[in-house]
């Protein structure tokens, strides 16, 4: 699951496509980005049992092919966004898409997993170069009115209906090789590059004094998050009381350290500390991180039960995961409407409860489940919880907050989400393979039983939440998924 981009985040202003007819062009490269990037979580996690097979690893190892594309995102979020002032949107996207494609070739041909991994970071990174941007860019390419939030709308339909293509295009690519899927976004990246080559408008550095990129903060942030991985993944082959396990704990420890004294005592940080977000905000990116985190933690169970355990092929895994994803890109257009007459914390207080009912009924899941009967429940409960709230959670993140902070708001919740899609799946895929030694569905209890506390925190959250919201409620801009 992707956030929203908000467009306080965002570049520098930049001259507008003069035409109705280069706008539109425009809108093709944003939003045919925005699309790869949301098929690159989906997809992935369908060839992850293809991988794991190819390569000769455990859920817990395989895992890392879909969590490094969250750390180069989630890592690098900030440092994106501090590359796009620096040197500009138009620079930076093309670089980026450049970037994606390469890393997706190498991706789909390397015989080196540690090399596999680099790339998904390297996509990840890519990802967090355009993400600070599509949007900001439409706001300042659009006039005011019809013409913007028709774009949006787009834009937001293709991130939304992101995810849901990934799991069928994947479904159909794996099945011949997860090589495939590695390489299907290269050609796609590579046109939107060209494309953006004539659309994308001319934009310089954010106005201000020169800003410096922050190579210490970026890579110890990054650098943190990939050793707190590693103490998880590590846990299940060797048990937690191992020394690699506590070393990886102490590697994070150290380096999240260093990540705060550079942000403290730098000059011109990614992200001033302490960090001055509301409460709204706070409860936004615990809200978020709870749907995605658990949202992830579920698939990627589903995922390796299905396709080693039941010997399911990956297309019939994709269509029995489809459920849980389409009812948020049929219903992303109607995000607006659903918030201006629900409001946001009612929105997201009903859709914290799907996703927990989901996954409690997963714990009953008899040895050879009936998919209509057994899963299919699960699929379409999880999928409401997505529908209901993420627009709701999105919106909240930044609604009445003083253009002074709402970027620095948008990057806490942002980040929450991308850590989220860091920690659950590998903790679920640790507790899974754990599970492997018991035998049958009863074993893997454990795992669903981590999907059921992380959807309950974003329960809890949302139902402690105070009565009346502070500030004004805005439509969301956009919403997609990662």
């Amino acid at each position: 699951m992707k956030t929203a981009k908000h467009p306080a985040a965002g570049p520098a202003p930049h001259q507008s496509p003069g035409s109705p007819a280069a706008r539109w062009g425009l809108l093709t490269v944003l939003a045919g980005n925005m699309l790869i990037d949301a098929l690159e979580v989906s997809a992935t996690l369908v060839a992850l049992p293809a991988v794991a097979a190819d390569f000769h690893l455990t859920p817990s190892t395989a895992q890392w092919t879909m969590t490094a594309f969250a750390i180069g995102f989630g890592g690098l979020m900030l440092f994106g966004a501090r590359v796009v002032a620096i040197h500009g949107a138009r620079r930076a996207y093309l670089l980026a898409l450049l970037g994606f494609a390469a890393a997706s070739l190498v991706a789909g041909v390397t015989g080196s997993f540690a090399l596999l991994i680099a790339c998904r970071v390297v996509k990840g990174f890519c990802a967090a170069l355009t993400a600070p941007t599509g949007l900001a860019i439409i706001v300042n390419s659009f006039p005011e009115g019809p013409d913007r939030r028709r774009a949006i709308s787009v834009y937001t339909v293709f991130g939304a209906g992101g995810f849901t293509g990934g799991l069928l295009l994947s479904g159909l690519l794996t099945a011949v090789s997860w090589r495939w899927t590695a390489l299907s976004p290269a050609p796609a990246a590579l046109l939107l590059f060209l494309l953006g080559l004539r659309m994308i408008p001319a934009s310089g550095p954010a106005p201000g004094p020169r800003r410096r990129h922050d190579l210490a903060g970026a890579l110890s942030v990054t650098a943190a998050l990939v050793c707190l991985d590693l103490a998880i993944a590590s846990c299940a082959g060797h048990g937690w009381l191992n020394t690699r396990v506590w070393g990886a704990v102490a590697g994070f420890a150290v380096l999240a350290a260093v990540f705060v004294a550079v942000e403290h005592g730098g000059a011109d940080p990614l992200v001033r500390l302490p960090l001055r977000a509301s409460a709204a905000t706070l409860r936004s990116a615990l809200g978020a991180g709870s749907l995605n985190g658990s949202y992830l933690g579920l698939l990627i169970i589903v995922t390796f039960q299905f396709q080693t355990g039941q010997g399911w092929s990956p297309l019939k895994t994709a269509l029995a995961i489809l459920p849980a994803s389409v009812p948020l890109a049929v219903l992303a257009l109607h995000s607006g409407h659903m918030i201006a007459r629900f409001g946001t914390r009612r929105l997201i207080a009903y859709g914290a409860v799907p996703p927990v009912l989901g996954s409690l009924l997963y714990l009953r899941l008899p040895a050879h489940p009936a998919y209509l009967t057994a899963v299919l429940p699960t699929m379409l409960l999880v999928g409401a919880g997505f529908a209901l709230s993420f627009a709701a959670l999105n919106t909240q993140a930044t609604a009445g907050l003083a253009p002074a902070i709402r970027g620095e708001a948008a990057a806490l919740y942002q980040s929450a989400v991308q850590i989220a899609a860091v920690l659950a799946p590998a903790l679920a895929a640790a507790l899974y393979q754990a599970g492997l030694t018991g035998g049958g569905n009863a074993a893997l209890r454990p795992a669903v039983w981590l999907v059921v506390g992380i959807g309950a925190i974003g329960l809890v959250t949302a139902l402690t939440a105070p009565a009346q919201q502070p500030g004004p409620v805005r439509q969301p801009a956009g919403a997609e998924r990662s």
